[in-house]
């Protein structure tokens, strides 16, 4: 992508708001670098569809340079352009006519360095696949980015206190889906022998 446009296009918009931070081209690669491979793994995991990942990711920072109130530091940055993901996410769900998130095929995002997590990523994969995308996101974004459960309310829109039944349901769901996976492979072993 070319940046200096995208840069360009948010100074300009920056210099109608001059009470308002401009973050420069330095600093934003800086955020980018640290921020773009979360946010893709987030919007991948959640949505199942890597391509569809990029594509939001892409426009998710063009929406984050271009907003009219820039957040002030990194972590607040962060939870921004975390919230305008979800936001996009939403926004593809709602449009008419378009696949079914279930219908998606679920490509992970696996950059593993060991045969355990090899072995978990195998086990969480299908059991993350069978639920539904507000429960993968919210785990996603509790486990996988440690954000607190007013963070979470924050990037998702939901209401605060909320979060926490939601996220006590998502946890037991995928248990029971963990359990259902564990315990299938034990009964076909006992079958074949």
């Amino acid at each position: 992508m070319n940046w200096d446009f995208v840069l360009s296009r948010a100074e300009i918009t920056d210099t109608l708001q001059a009470s308002e931070p401009v973050m420069n081209s330095e600093r934003f690669a800086a955020f980018y670098e640290r921020s773009a491979r979360p946010l893709w793994a987030y919007l991948a995991r959640v949505s199942g569809d890597p391509s569809l990942a990029d594509d939001l990711m892409q426009e998710s920072y063009v929406r984050f340079l271009c907003a009219s109130s820039p957040c002030d530091g990194e972590v607040e940055s962060r939870r921004y352009l975390f919230r305008i993901a979800s936001n996009l996410l939403r926004d593809h769900w709602r449009r008419p006519g378009t696949t079914s998130i279930d219908d998606l095929p679920e490509n992970l995002f696996v950059a593993a360095d060991t045969s355990d997590q090899l072995d978990s990523w195998a086990l969480l994969e299908p059991a993350m696949a069978r639920m539904r995308p507000r429960d993968r996101q919210l785990l996603w974004l509790a486990h996988a980015e440690n954000y607190s459960h007013s963070e979470i309310a924050q990037i998702t829109g939901l209401a605060s206190p909320s979060i926490r039944l939601l996220l006590f349901r998502a946890r037991r769901k995928i248990a029971r889906i963990l359990k259902q996976q564990t315990e299938r492979p034990n009964a076909e072993d006992r079958r074949e022998r």
